[in-house]
């Protein structure tokens, strides 16, 4: 099995780190699953781990950038963002209406309290990582 470069800013860390605690282990699986699937697509051998706007944030060579955070103001939900003028979130609407809940074309958003629909999300993480690749196809292949 091939092993995804990770290029790691530490202030990433120190983000994730300020979060409360049951905010922390919730970003963590959405890491762990941005890592995961790096690891699992062929095409992606460096993953860079980054701050964009205060964000934690994933760029890879052929994707779109994807972010995360927790916000104080909505202290029961938290989210993954993605670039709002590319077709990511109207694609992932399309396809998955009912399983996630969605903030215009930018983002994902989950509930504190409520489990990922981790083999959907996924899928989602993986056509960001490789948009490039798959924006020329119906619904970016899903």
């Amino acid at each position: 099995m091939k092993t995804v470069q990770l290029h790691s800013n530490p202030e990433v860390k120190t983000v994730f780190d300020r979060y409360p605690e049951a905010v922390r282990s919730k970003m963590e699986q959405l890491r762990a699953l941005v890592l995961e699937v790096a690891e699992e697509v062929e095409q992606i051998t460096a993953l860079e781990e980054t701050l964009k706007w205060g964000e934690p944030s994933y760029l890879t060579k052929k994707g779109s950038t994807l972010r995360m955070d927790w916000k104080p103001k909505t202290p029961d939900q938290y989210a993954m963002y993605f670039k709002c003028t590319s077709q990511l979130v109207p694609s992932f609407r399309k396809v998955y209406k009912d399983t996630f809940t969605f903030e215009g074309n930018r983002a994902i958003v989950f509930k504190l309290d409520e489990e990922l629909p981790e083999a959907e999300l996924k899928q989602c993480i993986k056509t960001t990582l490789t948009y490039h690749s798959v924006k020329h196809l119906p619904l970016l292949g899903l």
